[in-house]
């Protein structure tokens, strides 16, 4: 029980590091102040 917990934790909070650094990229790219840019990374 407690190891399927743990395994689930660990997947958890790497998705979570995972979207915190999604989310600081999306920050950086929009105080770019460039929206096209943004744009076309996301068409890559």
């Amino acid at each position: 029980m407690t190891g399927a917990n743990n395994g689930d934790t660990k997947s958890f909070v790497e998705k979570i590091h995972e979207n915190q650094a999604k989310a600081e990229k999306n920050q950086r790219s929009s105080g770019d102040n460039h929206p096209e840019k943004q744009l076309s990374n996301k068409q890559h």
